[in-house]
């Protein structure tokens, strides 16, 4: 196969999976997520995954980073991002996309869809605030870290907006025990504070694996 054939077949694949993020987004409650959620359950039922991993969820830029755990070689990660979702489809599925895990760490991103969709960050806060609580009830003092959205070209109109909701988060964090944030925001800007560019696909949304090497400097402070 030519490098050309090999570069749109999978160019074609990445704006199948898009496609099918936005399609689901748009429906309406997190049951929206069940179908998703049920192949998760089916994968851990033929094999299953051993307490004490390191667990990453929320939304596509966590489901698109299938290769995760080339990032980070050194330890055992678990991918259960579902793209397209929001603070409050995660507290809804939290009980099966987080707690049976008993993960060592929890990393979550949510917060950018939340934004795009109109939330404000005070509403934004309240359901992220409720997830904490409901991981803390089921899995005692396990962290949780709280990955900041990112910026992109997509969505940079909404700038003020992410940089609200990202102070809030941090707020809360550092006021939170065994709770942390960590800051994805300021490593993708240039010196003139704008957003780096080449780091996105085609839709200047979802990251490239240039964006994800910034995640993956961001991340391994609070991962190892």
């Amino acid at each position: 196969m030519s490098l050309s054939l090999i570069a749109k077949t999978i160019s074609g694949i990445l704006g199948a999976t898009i496609f099918a993020f936005v399609a689901v987004a748009q429906e309406q409650g997190p049951e929206r997520w069940e179908k998703t959620i049920q192949k998760f359950e089916q994968q851990d039922a033929q094999n299953s995954v051993e307490p004490g991993a390191i667990l990453f969820t929320g939304s596509s830029s966590i489901a698109m980073w299938q290769d995760i755990s080339d990032y980070f070689p050194n330890q055992r990660i678990v991918n259960r991002g579902f793209g397209g979702s929001q603070f409050s489809d995660l507290l809804h599925y939290a009980d099966r996309v987080i707690s049976p895990y008993r993960p060592s760490k929890i990393f979550i991103y949510e917060g950018d869809n939340d934004i795009s969709a109109g939330d404000s960050p005070k509403q934004i806060m309240r359901e992220a605030k409720k997830l904490r609580k409901k991981i803390k009830k089921a899995l005692g003092d396990t962290p949780v870290i709280f990955i900041s959205p990112k910026p992109s070209v997509a969505r940079w109109e909404l700038k003020e907006t992410y940089e609200d909701l990202n102070a809030r988060l941090k707020k809360y964090a550092d006021k939170t025990e065994n709770t942390e944030f960590a800051d994805v925001w300021n490593p993708a800007l240039d010196d003139n504070g704008e957003v780096v560019e080449h780091i996105f696909l085609e839709d200047n949304l979802h990251m490239n694996a240039e964006g994800y090497k910034i995640w993956q400097q961001a991340l391994a402070p609070y991962v190892e």
